[in-house]
């Protein structure tokens, strides 16, 4: 990644929906009866999960970071993406604190952080599962780490499926149906759960995980991801960096930590 498109990955900013995080427009932006703003999908149906947070739109810089772990094996981008995942946790903060509140202060069972597995054989063809690694990098820079904890292997793909590109929401739908399980069902049970996968789209997968979690008796499921597809165009809030000197330091260690991997 060009430190030119490296620079220009921002939070995303503006009017979300408070449920999936997708960007609605002002005069869809309604709230519901405990203030929330809600699309309108989200206003139509109630999801499996109580909340999907992502750090920045999945295009231009942030895109070509996931295809560079993905794709390419730079491991490296990783870290980066970790951190901007753990910056996106800040948004989950209060509803952690409520749950933590809500199951007794003294309990101090953590919450359990469980990556989007990929099937068997892709995840030997590819050596690793970009989640995970996002996920465990993501718990070295996130201030409460002590209250996650990464379980990768409480959710299975059960069975290979299709490419979702090109599909329908509901073929989508169907691609994905039986595609999970839980297959220690007691160490879920009645726990809270953070999902976390490298990029929110349509939110087909992150619904069907979260789905088959709580009917394995999960009591709360958030969704977690780096990037998102956004349907608008202007995704970002103006941004300025020159006073901010913690954010360039950390961005030149990136640049410089990418560029080693791709020499080697």
């Amino acid at each position: 990644v060009c430190p030119d498109c490296l620079a220009g990955v921002h939070p995303v900013r503006g009017k979300v929906c408070f449920i999936c995080g997708e960007r609605v427009l002002s005069s869809y932006a309604e709230t519901d009866a405990h203030g929330l703003r809600r699309c309108p999908t989200c206003r139509r149906i109630n999801r499996p999960f109580e909340r999907a947070v992502a750090y920045g739109s999945y295009d231009a810089g942030l895109r070509e970071l996931i295809h560079l772990l993905k794709y390419n094996g730079v491991r490296p981008a990783a870290k980066v993406l970790g951190r901007m995942l753990a910056e996106a946790l800040t948004g989950l903060e209060p509803a952690f604190e409520q749950a933590r509140f809500e199951r007794a202060l003294f309990d101090r069972a953590t919450i359990l952080v469980i990556p989007v597995p990929l099937y068997k054989a892709k995840r030997h063809q590819r050596g690793f599962n970009q989640a995970e690694l996002i996920a465990r990098s993501a718990l070295k820079f996130y201030s409460a780490r002590n209250r996650l904890q990464v379980v990768p292997d409480l959710l299975l793909r059960t069975r290979d499926t299709h490419s979702q590109i090109g599909l329908t929401s509901h073929q989508r739908r169907t691609n994905l149906r039986g595609a999970f399980a839980v297959p220690r069902a007691a160490e879920v049970t009645g726990r809270e759960v953070l999902l976390v996968d490298d990029v929110y789209t349509t939110g087909t997968t992150a619904t069907e995980c979260a789905r088959v979690l709580r009917r394995a008796g999960a009591s709360k499921v958030w969704v977690a991801t780096a990037a998102r597809t956004l349907k608008l165009a202007s995704n970002y809030a103006e941004f300025q960096p020159a006073g901010d000197h913690d954010a360039v330091d950390t961005l030149a260690e990136e640049q410089e930590v990418l560029a080693k991997a791709a020499g080697s």
